[in-house]
Order: structure tokens, then C-alpha cells, then sequence
């Protein structure tokens, strides 16, 4: 996939941007190599790799430092839905936005 100068002035306006001709081919050049670098990465067969949790995972040993879960603030949900308009069973209502 690759981008042209009217949809790149397309993206400027929607974004409300104002890009010389200059900038919106420096745009141009850099979106276009992004799109081939992603097109690279998809061409590469990682059928039988397994994800990793972190990238340095390939070349050595990594534990997350992970903190215990623990509550540490109370419970004051009721005390939060005193100045709420409606309640139901814990959750607050708010009217139906979308039809």
C-alpha cells in the first residue's frame, strides 16, 4: 500500500492541517516508508514462534518486577453514588445515547 499527494493533502485537511507543498512530501516519503516497512514485516514467515512478553526475552533470562495485588484504598462506592442521579444495583445509569 502506498499513499499519494492527494491523499496525503486529504489526511492534512481532515487533521486541519495547513502543509507546504514542501512538508507534505517530506509526509509523503516518510508515511510510504512506514507502509513498506509494515509490508517487510508481514513478508516474514514467523509460523512457529512463539510471542514473546518482552523483546530482550530472546537473548537472556527477564522477570517482570510485578507488584503484589493488594487493596490498598476502601471501598466507597456507596459514599460515590450519593450525588448521582440514578443508581441501580451499584452501577450508575446515564441515559441511552446511541439508536
Amino acid at each position: 500500500m502506498s499513499l499519494s499527494s492527494s491523499d496525503i493533502a486529504r489526511i492534512a485537511s481532515l487533521a486541519r492541517l495547513d502543509l507546504s507543498s514542501e512538508e507534505s512530501e517530506r509526509m509523503l516519503t516518510q508515511i510510504n516508508g512506514f507502509f513498506g516497512l509494515v509490508e517487510r514485516m508481514r513478508a516474514v514467515d514467523t509460523t512457529g514462534v512463539e510471542p514473546l512478553s518482552h523483546p530482550v526475552a530472546a537473548i537472556e533470562d527477564v522477570t517482570l518486577r510485578l507488584a503484589d495485588d493488594q487493596v490498598t484504598e476502601p471501598n466507597n462506592r456507596e459514599a460515590n453514588q450519593k450525588s448521582a442521579p440514578a443508581v441501580e444495583a451499584g452501577l450508575f445509569l446515564v441515559p441511552k445515547v446511541i439508536e
